[in-house]
């Protein structure tokens, strides 16, 4: 199980010498604390219903970022259609069903969201009913809310149709036999790969993952393998001496992010309407979950060894310019799945990339705040982000250099991809 997000903080703030920084960060850290924008910016329906979800769908906090992912791709999506089915402007996602222009589309984007999460998840009907409530006292009450609402249910009937036997959650072994190089479980609890359903999962806008796989790894007898090798085994130790204060708080700040708050904070700033709003939720969520998909794929294929094993049995790689070290151990907790290709830089590239590309500009202009040390950082340029995002991951001990740059490119092309084929304009 992962540890929850209180005690990653508290460990995290500790090394960095702000232990008193943790007496006051409020329980539970990572649900309370999520951004929204103001009641009456003109996107919030979908803030709020997209700060709902990340609570709905992960109440216990057992998620890891790449399952939770997938529920806000299906979400965001359902409120999109909602909306541009009424207001246009947009390719629909994946559907053709429209409304009359008179209908609400806050209505329409409420109800869509409340549907796609009732159908996942029917233990949290109350607390839904509740927010739909809430969302549809904002409309005057007649003819257009009630339009709004019926085309709601039909966006959200529509994405829980299409998504029917897509492979969440399915078991999928992961086949590869114990030898040097291969994926093994991981100290300290030694859990097994469990989320490789995610590397089958149906894609939302991508046609196959196999299009964005990589090539291998370095072969482990190669140079660069040892280079990698010994730049996390020297930076990502957990008592390293050569890392940097700095570095180690890079390495927390990404461990877990509110993406959902950034993209709000970043509609807000920039006046975004309904409609853009929800175009900018949808295509970065189902972007998002898609680099997943590509990440885990390359996982799946490649199923390589983490730095925690590949360390400790350095003496078995056959390469010289490796020594073992029995007894190293990393700054973070080693996530349990292979190490090529990196999620976190995965999406990382797909984040920046799809933000970019939807804004023609650039500048990437994220505030983003982390959920477990409550640090905001504004990022300005993709190329940063993406930097200390592989950073981070080397930084933390869990990925190699390779793995981390490699899925940076993979993300991005993924990305550039979707959005050349999803939710364009509809004068082109």
């Amino acid at each position: 199980m992962r540890s929850s997000p209180r005690r990653i903080l508290a460990t995290a703030v500790a090394l960095l010498g702000l232990a008193a920084v943790a007496a006051t960060v409020p329980a539970p850290v990572a649900r309370a604390t999520r951004a929204a924008p103001a009641a009456s910016a003109p996107g919030s329906v979908i803030a709020d219903w997209a700060r709902l979800t990340a609570q709905i769908v992960d109440s216990g906090g057992r998620l890891t970022p790449p399952e939770e992912s997938v529920w806000h791709a299906f979400v965001s999506a359902g409120m999109y259609n909602a909306v541009v089915g009424i207001e246009g402007r947009y390719e629909p996602y994946r559907w053709n069903g429209r409304a009359p222009r008179t209908a609400s589309p806050v209505a329409a984007a409420a109800t869509a969201a409340h549907d796609v999460l009732l159908h996942h998840f029917p233990q949290a009907a109350a607390r839904l009913r509740t927010a739909h409530a809430a969302s549809l006292a904002a409309v005057p009450d007649g003819p257009a809310e009630e339009a709004g609402v019926a085309f709601g249910r039909r966006a959200a009937a529509h994405i829980v149709a299409s998504r029917r036997g897509d492979g969440i959650g399915a078991p999928v072994p992961f086949p590869a036999s114990p030898a040097p190089g291969v994926w093994r479980p991981t100290p300290p609890d030694h859990r097994p790969f469990a989320t490789a359903w995610l590397a089958r999962l149906r894609p939302l806008l991508i046609d196959r993952p196999e299009r964005f796989r990589p090539g291998p790894p370095p072969p482990l007898t190669s140079s660069r393998y040892a280079a990698d090798l010994n730049e996390v085994k020297a930076y990502g130790a957990k008592d390293s001496p050569v890392r940097t204060r700095e570095q180690t708080a890079t390495a927390w700040f990404f461990t877990n992010l509110d993406l959902q708050g950034a993209l709000a904070d970043r509609a807000a700033r920039d006046g975004l309407d309904l409609v853009d709003t929800a175009r900018l939720f949808a295509a970065v969520n189902t972007v998002q979950t898609d680099a997943v998909i590509t990440a885990w794929d390359a996982k799946l294929h490649y199923g390589t060894w983490r730095p925690i094993t590949a360390i400790r049995e350095a003496d078995r790689d056959g390469n010289p310019r490796t020594r073992p070290d029995p007894a190293w151990e990393p700054l973070l907790e080693t996530p349990a799945h292979p190490d090529y290709l990196s999620g976190h830089t995965t999406t990382a590239g797909a984040l920046t990339r799809t933000l970019t590309l939807l804004s023609g500009s650039p500048d990437l202009d994220l505030r983003i705040t982390s959920i477990v040390t409550q640090e905001t950082r504004h990022y300005t340029s993709a190329r940063a982000y993406n930097r200390d995002c592989v950073g981070a991951r080397t930084w933390a001990g869990i990925h190699t250099r390779t793995a981390n740059t490699v899925g940076t490119r993979a993300g991005e092309r993924v990305a550039a991809w979707a959005l050349a084929r999803h939710f364009r304009p509809l004068d082109r």
